[in-house]
């Protein structure tokens, strides 16, 4: 089935499929927040950004944001479906970001993964991402809905 799947950049115009993943994943958004579809749509046609779907028939099956500072690239809320985890779907889908970062002249990627994410955990591991404990994260917010 892996064969099957496309990857490719996301378009403004992918705003619905986009939430319906990650609501299906479980991965809570901000609609009236970040994750607003205008908001979205600024991100997706930033150069800084690297948005891509993993796609099979036309489905979105997974998704990945990818984005750099121009010194460090960050990769965040991978979410695949559930009906197709465990088939290697976020491993290219980080494999994808992570090339077109290099690509880009960035080094260094990071990623955030909250504690209780046992599956990404072990997946960056996997990956040979390195755990820093001793790295504590702070966050100032316009509202509590971005």
């Amino acid at each position: 089935m892996q064969n099957k799947i496309k990857i490719r950049r996301l378009t403004r115009d992918d705003y619905e499929a986009l939430c319906a993943l990650w609501k299906e994943a479980g991965l809570p958004f901000k609609p009236n927040g970040r994750d607003q579809q205008e908001k979205i749509a600024q991100q997706i046609e930033s150069p800084c950004s690297i948005f891509l779907a993993a796609e099979q028939e036309g489905e979105f099956v997974g998704v990945i944001l990818g984005t750099h500072d121009s010194r460090k690239g960050w990769i965040n809320r991978l979410a695949v479906s559930p009906r197709y985890q465990q088939q290697g779907i976020a491993t290219r889908l980080v494999s994808a970001v992570e090339e077109q970062l290099r690509e880009q002249g960035i080094e260094i990627i990071a990623v955030l993964i909250e504690d209780w994410n046992k599956i990404s955990l072990r997946l960056f591991e996997r990956l040979g991402y390195m755990r820093h404990d001793d790295i504590v994260y702070y966050t100032k917010r316009k509202d509590p809905k971005v």
